[in-house]
């Protein structure tokens, strides 16, 4: 009778131990699945936070969808574990076998799940990869941007203390507070690629205001120097103006009216647009007394266009006498010159061919009439040698461009 209890006993104690086996590798698997989870939840915590797309989406839902069967499978687990003591002192076969079944059955469920999960897992791997890149970038482009907007802030301190006012500069720097204090609050509220473009853009606005405040003080020198240049060159200027009117009379005393009637206005416009520099100078001096860049800037811009067009028609009355001068003593050298690039244009036109092509000869030839032309024109006591440089001009340029196109032609043909 002993021997046999002694044999029951030791049935049940197998019994017992494969019941708890079963049991453990169910727990082993249930906290694996456990983990698991955890860590797809923050890789899924990681996608959300950046993408936003309807890929992101479904991958949120379909972790939701798998947590659901994961909450089936655990509860399952945490079932058996309540059903079944095995710490019972009259636990008997059927029950030990009852609970073996149980946690084997809660193990292979577990197990099941796992390797969906680590399927969906291993499916996330591409998308999780860009989200983390994009996470690896924020806190570095939201530190950037507050570094450069602390450099915007020196450099503007900076200018102040050297007397400039850089009242602009200070209101697009105060601009970006808003912009500040949405970083601060965090890629939680404003999502992870707008936080980065935010950073971004803050801190390329402030890296150009800090570059603009450097640069301010010499930006001041570099207007005074061209107030002071620009008043020299007006009152230059007003002294060259003075002067057309001796010439404009030696012009009507030599030469034909069509020689200088074109000219007759150019005191009166030069005077005016002396006085309207000399006004725009003034204007400007205003705007860099108030630290108004800007206008400076502008206001000097226009005075020197001014004095340009006006040193031009200035200019162009001492020229027209200097050459009319020169080719009434000697209108033969201009005629060579005309008669020279027309002789090279047709030469070339020539070379390699015994006949030249109508599309070159044509103006050449047209343009020797009007040398022709120009040259018995040349009668009279007063002739209109204006006329004459100008046509001689005219046919010059003619030639150049037959020569140009020929050339052009040839490179094309190699």
């Amino acid at each position: 009778m002993t021997t046999a209890r002694s044999w029951w006993r030791r049935g049940e104690d197998n019994h017992r131990a494969e019941a708890q086996a079963a049991k453990e590798a169910a727990a082993e698997a249930f906290y694996e699945l456990d983990t698991a989870q955890r860590e797809l939840r923050i890789s899924i915590e990681t996608i959300t936070a950046v993408d936003h797309t309807p890929a992101g989406r479904k991958a949120a839902a379909d972790f939701e969808s798998l947590g659901r069967r994961i909450d089936q499978v655990s509860t399952a687990y945490i079932a058996a574990v309540d059903t079944h003591d095995l710490d019972a002192v009259d636990l008997d076969l059927a029950a030990a076998t009852r609970a073996r079944n149980a946690f084997t059955l809660a193990r292979d469920d577990i197990l099941k799940t796992q390797a969906e999960l680590e399927r969906f897992t291993r499916g996330l791997s591409g998308m999780l990869t860009r989200a983390e890149h994009e996470l690896a970038r924020l806190a570095p482009a939201v530190e950037r941007a507050r570094q450069s907007l602390l450099a915007a802030a020196n450099a503007l301190d900076a200018v102040r203390a050297s007397g400039l006012a850089a009242d602009d500069l200070a209101a697009r720097l105060a601009a970006l507070g808003p912009e500040l204090t949405k970083l601060n609050q965090g890629a939680g509220t404003h999502g992870v690629q707008e936080t980065i473009r935010r950073a971004d853009d803050t801190r390329r606005t402030a890296e150009g205001i800090r570059a603009e405040a450097d640069q301010l003080p010499q930006r001041a020198a570099e207007i005074d120097k061209r107030l002071v240049s620009l008043r020299t060159r007006a009152q230059a200027l007003a002294t060259r103006t003075a002067q057309v009117e001796p010439t404009l009379s030696e012009l009507r005393r030599r030469f034909s009216a069509a020689c200088w009637q074109d000219l007759q206005r150019v005191p009166d416009q030069a005077a005016a647009a002396v006085a309207e520099a000399e006004r725009k100078l003034a204007e400007a001096q205003s705007a860099r007394a108030a630290q108004r860049w800007s206008d400076a800037t502008a206001g000097l811009s226009t005075v020197r266009d001014l004095l340009g067009e006006t040193d031009a028609a200035v200019s162009a009355a001492g020229d027209r006498l200097r050459r009319l001068n020169e080719v009434s003593r000697d209108p033969q050298g201009e005629i060579d010159r005309t008669r020279f690039a027309l002789r090279d244009a047709q030469r070339l036109a020539m070379q390699g061919r015994t006949a030249p092509d109508p599309r070159h000869a044509r103006p050449l030839d047209e343009a020797v009439e009007r040398l022709d032309r120009a040259v018995a024109g040349l009668t009279g006591r007063h002739p209109d040698y204006w006329a004459f440089l100008t046509e001689t001009a005219a046919v010059r340029q003619t030639a150049e461009r037959v020569v140009g196109n020929i050339r052009e032609e040839r490179a094309r043909a190699r």
